[in-house]
């Protein structure tokens, strides 16, 4: 349904997402440009298999998060906005982007359902972690868990759609 400025709801869902995404891809683009094997070595030493584990997991997020930036910006400069595009892009960054940063494909880190009980972030490495790796999902937490409760319902809506046109 159209809102009173003629834009729909996928369209400034989209809007939200491309900001998210955009602040996402600068945030993992930076540490991943300045962090090294050798230096999360230098923090905590012992663990170098389980790093590169998780620094190929944090490459694979960017990609996504990558991918997605660009998708919004082309369903955005789309005349006439297409809603069911959208809406296809906003499922597939929910399930490419968000789902990938709280449970990885390779298995480095998890959620933690009862954080949000206790007030604590969410995400729990399953080795020894140096701060520089808790601090970086720290801050991205919180804009990963708003942008998965503004994108749920298109995950299941679309996917109600998907089952329903079979």
């Amino acid at each position: 349904m159209p809102t009173p400025m003629g834009h729909s709801m996928a369209r400034a869902q989209t809007e939200q997402a491309r900001e998210f995404l955009s602040q996402s891809v600068q945030t993992l683009s930076d540490y991943l440009n300045e962090t090294t094997l050798a230096s999360l070595e230098q923090e905590e030493s012992g663990r170098k298999d389980y790093y590169r584990e998780i620094l190929s997991n944090l490459r694979k997020l960017a990609v996504y998060c990558e991918e997605g930036l660009e998708a919004c910006r082309i369903r955005l400069q789309q005349e006439p906005f297409q809603d069911a595009a959208a809406e296809r892009t906003l499922y597939q960054i929910y399930h490419r982007c968000i789902e990938e940063f709280f449970t990885p494909k390779k298995d480095t880190w998890y959620e933690d359902s009862r954080a949000a009980y206790t007030g604590r972030n969410a995400i729990r490495f399953h080795e020894p972690a140096p701060a520089s790796l808790k601090n970086l999902m720290a801050s991205l937490e919180t804009g990963y868990q708003s942008m998965r409760e503004e994108l749920e319902y298109y995950a299941n809506d679309y996917r109600m759609k998907m089952v329903q046109s079979r």
